[in-house]
Parts: C-alpha cells; sequence; structure tokens
C-alpha cells in the first residue's frame, strides 16, 4: 500500500459543484506543531524559538519517515 509522504491531516470532503475546498494543514506541519508544543511545556528544554522549531520539524520528518515505512 502506498501512502503519499505528507498528506494532508485534516482534509475536508466537498461535493464536486463546489469549487474551493483546502486540504488543511500537512500532516509534517501537524507533527511540528505537536512536537512544538510538547518541547515548549517542558520546562527543562533549554533553545531559543528558532532552535524548537527546526527540532520540531527534524521530529516531523523523522515521525513521516517513520510512518512510511511502517505503512510499505
Amino acid at each position: 500500500m502506498s501512502v503519499p509522504a505528507n498528506p494532508p491531516a485534516f482534509p475536508t470532503v466537498v461535493p464536486l459543484e463546489f469549487q474551493f475546498a483546502h486540504d488543511g494543514m500537512t500532516l509534517r506541519d501537524w507533527f511540528a506543531g505537536q512536537a512544538l508544543s510538547g518541547m515548549a511545556a517542558n520546562a527543562e528544554v533549554d533553545a531559543v524559538n528558532s532552535e524548537m522549531a527546526l527540532i520540531a520539524y527534524s521530529l516531523a520528518d523523522a515521525m513521516l519517515a517513520q510512518r512510511t515505512q511502517a505503512v510499505s
């Protein structure tokens, strides 16, 4: 089973007669936001905002890679 590498996190289903639809944020953005939220809640994390964002997206990329391997 093939899975998209970075699918929408919260896709919407709209009837065909509607021309405008939005897939929402990507799964990578969702994973990064969740990781960032956990880091921000941890008082022991000692990083500036830009470092935390880089770490959060690195974790998100690792989660996506693992997800792709697990489903393949």
